[in-house]
């Protein structure tokens, strides 16, 4: 199966997991060790200011802590675009632009950040995990337009990824927001 890596994988409105219902994830390894991802439209309530707060005045708004998915959530990674002419040592690329960058760092010390999101948090899969999940079709892998991972309202995130396909997945941009409203 072709790698997962720097795509997302959205969750397709059956897969009933709350920890991923309606979840957007932007994939950052995916071989035969297993994959991960973090979520990228689940915000907290934890201010950055109040959990890193050297890093509040570099993170996109909403300045909050991502729920980046329901393993080990009290570990932290940060996604971050750069300017790949100042890319340095201490951001390492997933797809493009768009990479982890080291958190020990001073951010004024990080060449080249544009945006920053930090997730408490990842989703993982063992060796062959996401492949059946994947077959079951609980997932769509898509591809990411430049800004998903820093969407400015990162809770409408599903249906736009969902109005950007064509065909039948177009249609799902019509799913409601809370079912029990249908």
């Amino acid at each position: 199966m072709e790698s997962t890596r720097g795509k997302l994988l959205v969750a397709a409105p059956s897969l009933a997991d709350p920890n991923f219902r309606l979840t957007v994830l932007l994939m950052l390894e995916h071989g035969a060790e297993g994959a991960l991802g973090v979520v990228l439209n689940r915000p907290s309530e934890l201010t950055v200011k109040g959990a890193i707060d050297e890093w509040d005045a570099a993170v996109s708004e909403p300045r909050v802590v991502f729920v980046g998915g329901p393993v080990s959530q009290s570990s932290v990674i940060a996604l971050a675009s750069v300017a790949l002419d100042d890319a340095d040592d201490h951001w390492s690329q997933v797809v493009g632009r768009i990479g982890t960058i080291d958190l020990e760092k001073n951010p004024g010390d990080i060449g080249g950040l544009d945006q920053v999101r930090i997730f408490a948090g990842y989703a993982a899969w063992a060796p062959g995990q996401l492949e059946g999940e994947l077959e079951e079709n609980a997932w769509f892998v898509l591809e990411h337009d430049g800004s998903d991972p820093f969407a400015e309202a990162p809770e409408e995130l599903w249906w736009e990824v969902m109005a950007r396909q064509d065909g039948e997945l177009n249609r799902l941009r019509l799913y409601p927001r809370n079912p029990t409203d249908n």
